[in-house]
This record gives C-alpha cells, structure tokens and sequence, in this order.
C-alpha cells in the first residue's frame, strides 16, 4: 500500500508565489516527481491564505519518503527555503483506513 503523505509550507506574508514558482521550476516537483518512489504529487493553496500550500504526496513506502526528504536537505533545497517559510515544513504520513 502507498504511502500518503500531507506537506505544509506556510510562508512568510506574500511569498507563497515565490516557492510556486520554486516548486514549479526544474528542480522543484519535477524532481520530486522522479525521484524513487513517488507516484504521485498534488499541489494546493490555502483558499484563504495563499501564503499556505500543501503538497499531497504518494510514495510508495514511507521509507522513500524519508530518503526524498534526506535528499532535499542534502541538496540544500530545505534550507534555501529558510529565507521563504514563516516556520518549519510540517510533514504527516497519513494511514488510510479503507471501508470506514
């Protein structure tokens, strides 16, 4: 079973568009998106704070989430974003619970 997994940027005031564009650029989600593992990446906006997005990811374990984020710290992707976000990315791995 895949796992899912909730990423929230809230940015500093008024620059949510900025990392839109950095999620939108080469080494942005198209990285994400072939990097091992990852089936699938969903990007939202808060609807009443643009200055909030959520990334919907599916991997296929947690453990190739856990080494995309490993990764993304090496590179420095995580701390270049420092200068962006008002406080940490808060990552959820979430369990599904078909049926209910």
């Amino acid at each position: 079973m895949s796992q899912t997994v909730q990423a929230v940027f809230t940015c500093q005031a008024g620059k949510g568009a900025g990392l839109l564009a950095i999620l939108g650029s080469d080494q942005g989600l198209a990285a994400t998106r072939a990097f091992e593992g990852c089936e699938s990446v969903e990007t939202y906006t808060d609807a009443d704070n643009p200055d909030t997005i959520v990334l919907w990811e599916k991997f296929a374990t947690r453990a190739d989430h856990e080494a995309y984020i490993a990764w993304r710290v090496e590179i420095g992707m995580i701390d270049m974003l420092g200068s962006i976000l008002a406080r940490d990315l808060q990552i959820t791995y979430l369990d599904n619970h078909p049926g209910v």
